[in-house]
C-alpha cells in the first residue's frame, strides 16, 4: 500500500507541472488557438473511449499491475511528445497517448488500493491516495506556476519532461507490488449480484454492470460531479480566471496551492466526519459547498482585474472545491467496491473511470467554448445549475442503495476476508477452531 501511494504521489506531482496550462500551452504558447486546446480536450476523452473497454477485462484477469505499468508508459510517451509539439497533428495525436495512459492509470490504481486494504480501512486508503495526490498535484502547480513562462516554449516542454519521467517513476514504483488473490466467484457485500449463481455473475462483465442498478445511477451522478468541478477545475475554470477576471498565470499557481492545502487540511478530519454519515448525505454537501464556489467566481468575475476582491474570490472558488473534493475522497472509491463483484472489481473501476474522463473531457469542450466566445455569464449559470442537479439526483440515488453501500448508521458489514469477499462459512470455522 505504502508502494501504490508512493507512485501516485510522483505521478501527480508530474501532472501538477503540466495540467493548468495545457490550455495555455496549446492556444497560446503554441499559437494553435483555442479550437485546437478544444479539440485536444475532446481527444482525451476519445482516448478513454477506446481503452477502457479492454481496461476493465484486463484488471480483472492479469491484475493491476501489469495493466497499471502499460498505461504508465503510454502517458510517459505522450507526455513527452505532447511537450515537443509543434503542430496541431502532432499534439492531437500526442493528446491520445496521453489521455489513453493516464486512463488506464486511474482504474489500477484503485483497483490496487481496494486489494491491499480490507473495507474497515478503504475509505481511509482513499482519502490518504486522494490527499497524497493533490499534495503533489499543487507542489506541482506551484512550482511549475514558478517556471512557465507564455514567451518561452522551452518552458512549457521542460515541464512536460518532467511529466513523463514521473510516469515513468509510477511504473518502477508500483511494479513490485504484490497483491493478494481473489476468488472468481467472491462478490462484495452489498452488491447487487450477491447471491447470484457464479456462472451467471461471469456471463457478462456488461451485462452484469448494466442490471446494477444503483451503480447505473451513480455513473450518472458521477458525471455530473467530474463535469462540474475537475472537468472546469482544469481548464474551464482556469480559462475564466486568466480571460474573464484577468489574473497572471502564477497568480492561478496560488490558487491551485490553495486548493491543494483546503484538502491537506481538512481530509482526515472529513474522513472523520463521513465515517459517520452516509455517503449520499456527503455527496450532498460537497454540492453545496461548490455551488457557493462558483458564486465566488462570479464574483471574481464581477469585479475582474488585479483588484485584491477579484484574487481574492477565485481563490475563494479554489479552496471551496477543495472542500468538496475531501468530502467525495473517502466516498465515491468505496462505494464503487462495495457495489462491484469481488471478480469484476476491475470491470467496476474501469466503468467508472470511462464515466470519469468522458466527463472531464467534455467539461472543457462546455467550460472553453463559452468562456472563449465571451458567454462567461452564461458558463457560469451553466455550472450552478449542473451543480443543483448533482444535488438531486444524489437524493434519488438513496434509495438504489443498501444501508451498508450507503454507509448508513448501523450498517454492519459480514465478515469480510482479503479485498472485501465474503468469507465462505467453511473457512470461518476453520478459522473458529483454530
Amino acid at each position: 500500500m505504502r508502494r501504490v501511494q508512493i507512485g501516485n504521489a510522483l505521478s501527480s506531482f508530474g501532472a501538477g507541472f503540466t495540467i493548468p496550462y495545457m490550455f495555455v500551452y496549446v492556444a497560446q504558447v503554441r499559437g494553435l488557438g483555442s479550437m485546437t486546446a478544444w479539440l485536444v480536450f475532446t481527444v482525451y476523452a476519445l482516448a478513454a473511449l477506446v481503452v477502457l473497454p479492454f481496461t476493465g477485462p484486463g484488471l480483472d484477469r492479469y491484475g493491476p499491475r501489469p495493466v497499471l505499468t502499460v498505461g504508465a508508459l503510454l502517458a510517459a510517451v505522450g507526455a513527452l511528445v505532447f511537450g515537443h509539439a509543434a503542430t496541431s497533428g502532432t499534439v492531437v495525436a500526442a493528446a491520445f497517448l496521453f489521455g489513453a495512459g493516464a486512463t488506464i492509470v486511474q482504474p489500477a490504481l484503485a483497483t490496487m488500493v481496494v486489494r491491499c486494504t480490507g473495507p474497515a480501512r478503504r475509505a481511509h486508503a482513499f482519502a490518504v491516495q486522494f490527499t497524497v495526490a493533490n499534495l503533489g498535484l499543487g507542489v506541482g502547480a506551484l512550482i511549475g506556476g514558478q517556471i512557465v513562462d507564455v514567451s518561452r516554449p522551452s518552458s512549457l516542454t521542460l515541464l512536460f519532461t518532467i511529466e513523463a519521467l514521473m510516469f515513468l517513476a509510477l511504473a518502477a514504483v508500483t511494479g513490485t507490488v504484490r497483491g493478494p488473490a481473489v476468488s472468481a466467484g467472491a462478490a462484495a457485500p452489498g452488491s447487487a449480484v450477491t447471491g447470484a449463481a457464479p456462472a451467471e455473475r461471469g456471463r457478462s462483465d456488461l451485462r452484469t454492470l448494466l442490471r446494477d442498478r444503483a451503480m447505473v445511477r451513480l455513473c450518472a451522478l458521477a458525471a455530473l460531479i467530474f463535469f462540474a468541478c475537475y472537468g472546469q477545475f482544469e481548464s474551464g475554470v482556469s480559462a475564466y480566471a486568466t480571460g474573464t477576471v484577468g489574473i497572471s498565470p502564477s497568480t492561478l499557481g496560488l490558487g491551485l496551492g490553495a486548493n491543494t492545502l483546503a484538502i491537506v487540511l481538512l481530509q482526515m478530519v472529513v474522513v472523520r466526519f463521513t465515517a459517520r454519515r452516509r455517503r449520499t448525505t456527503a455527496i450532498v454537501a460537497t454540492g453545496a459547498v461548490w455551488l457557493a464556489a462558483w458564486a465566488a467566481a462570479a464574483l471574481a468575475g464581477l469585479l475582474h482585474g488585479t483588484t485584491a476582491v477579484a484574487v481574492g474570490g477565485m481563490m475563494t472558488t479554489y479552496v471551496l472545491f477543495g472542500v468538496g473534493e475531501a468530502l467525495l475522497a473517502p466516498t465515491l472509491g468505496p462505494m464503487v467496491a462495495d457495489l462491484a463483484p469481488a471478480h469484476l472489481l476491475g470491470s467496476y473501476n474501469a466503468a467508472f473511470a470511462l464515466v470519469k474522463q468522458i466527463a472531464i473531457a467534455l467539461g472543457p469542450a462546455a467550460g472553453v467554448l463559452l468562456v472563449g466566445a465571451g458567454l462567461s455569464p452564461l458558463y457560469l449559470l451553466a455550472m450552478g445549475a449542473t451543480t443543483i442537479l448533482l444535488v438531486v439526483l444524489a437524493l434519488r440515488l438513496r434509495p438504489a442503495l443498501t444501508p451498508l453501500q450507503d454507509n448508513a448508521p448501523g450498517a454492519v458489514r459480514p465478515s469480510l476476508g482479503v479485498a472485501g469477499t465474503v468469507a465462505r462459512p467453511q473457512r470461518a470455522a476453520e478459522l473458529h477452531a483454530a
